[in-house]
């Protein structure tokens, strides 16, 4: 029996650690549901922080003002993984952390990530740990070559890893960052890539989005569709073992389960993340109750959202590198029908850098996919 907890009200204060886009977002959410918002992070003038009621500058290091960044909200939330442990577990001693630091400390390290969802029986792709050249010798006979040598810690977007094709660049990888921990993942040859972001109550409810297909660019993610190309079955399972990840580490918020797709159907879990995802971003104009949204309504103990897609969708990622000929045209992206604009507020255009997101609405997954991707290259037209 999940015990119930009165709900935080609108009217009341939300803290997001972290201050990206995703807090944005947020953010945005919150405040159209007359909830307030701060942020806190290192950084001044965030996406966050530009839209937040307050926003508290400082290390994620300094406990101090992070207890009373805490003592200052009703409930506080993250938007990415890589704030510290010990930070979740100071807010908490002012405020009610959700989700839980526990499921950050365990999805903020893939080693442990993998080693819990293997523990509790879920489907992950084969792995070893890795601290020295022995190690990775011994993970290269058992798992074999070609193989993705991972670090353990702060990895996203293709950061921290490396496609193994002999074991000498394993040996090269290793030598170059003495002390490291990797995760050595056997390489898998999967169809696609998909990912279900879902939602836990405070009341053990579960929400989901259905199965979205996700195709990268250089590790980055560059198309989103949904609802995605799976069969019916496949779809199922990917749900109900989102559902049971989400249950098993207590979730209470949004959580992202990413998988691949093997020939024949079989899913492996690759990464999970503990709060929204760049794939659910297509749910803000494609569904009734956003992942933000929902997100919010976790958190504060409310009821779960109607999830309902009200068209197909598709979200392409607009990079630094859009702004590389200088200003995008965004009327001509904006001039296709369907076609919503989202950016994040990010003054330097950086390449591979996320700036915003286009969203496409459609009859079809098909239509979207091609409308999303024709409005982003409708940008690259020089206003003449």
């Amino acid at each position: 029996m999940v015990p119930v907890t009165p709900p935080i009200l609108p009217g009341s204060t939300v803290g997001v650690l972290g201050s990206g886009q995703l807090g944005r977002m947020f953010a945005i959410a919150a405040r159209q549901m007359g909830y307030r918002v701060h942020t806190f992070s290192p950084d001044p003038d965030t996406p966050t922080g530009q839209v937040a009621d307050a926003e508290v500058v400082a290390p994620y290091e300094d406990l101090d003002a992070v207890r009373a960044f805490a003592a200052g909200v009703s409930v506080v939330t993250f938007e990415f993984e890589i704030v510290p442990f010990a930070t979740a577990e100071a807010a908490a001693e002012r405020a009610p952390v959700r989700p839980g630091g526990a499921v950050l400390h365990t999805t903020q390290h893939r080693l442990r990530e993998k080693t819990t969802l293997a523990a509790h029986g879920f489907p992950v792709t084969p792995f070893r740990a890795v601290r020295t050249a022995d190690d990775l010798r011994a993970a290269a006979r058992d798992l074999g070559l070609p193989a993705v040598l991972k670090t353990a810690s702060f990895g996203y977007d293709g950061k921290g890893q490396v496609k193994l094709m002999t074991l000498a660049d394993g040996e090269a990888a290793v030598a170059a960052a003495p002390g490291t921990e990797w995760i050595y993942e056997a390489f898998v040859a999967f169809e696609k890539e998909v990912s279900v972001v879902a939602a836990r109550g405070a009341d053990g409810s579960f929400a989901h989005w259905g199965v979205i297909e996700n195709r990268h660019a250089n590790h980055i993610l560059d198309l989103s569709v949904s609802p995605g190309d799976v069969p019916p079955d496949v779809a199922r399972r990917a749900v109900e073992i989102a559902r049971g990840v989400l249950e098993q580490l207590g979730v209470v918020g949004v959580l992202c389960v990413e998988f691949f797709v093997a020939p024949g159907g079989s899913l492996m879990i690759n990464e999970l993340a503990p709060r929204p995802h760049n794939s659910g971003h297509l749910t803000i104009d494609a569904s009734r109750t956003s992942q933000f949204e929902q997100q919010l309504r976790a958190v504060c103990g409310l009821p779960l959202g109607d999830t309902t897609m009200h068209a197909a969708a598709a979200m392409t990622n607009l990079l630094g590198d859009a702004w590389s000929a200088g200003e995008p045209n965004w009327a001509a992206a904006c001039a296709i029908p369907g076609v919503k604009l989202h950016l994040y507020g990010k003054a330097d255009p950086r390449p591979g850098r996320k700036m915003g997101h286009l969203t496409a609405l459609a009859a079809t997954p098909a239509e979207a996919a091609e409308k999303a991707v024709r409005a982003r290259a409708a940008l690259a037209r020089r206003v003449r």
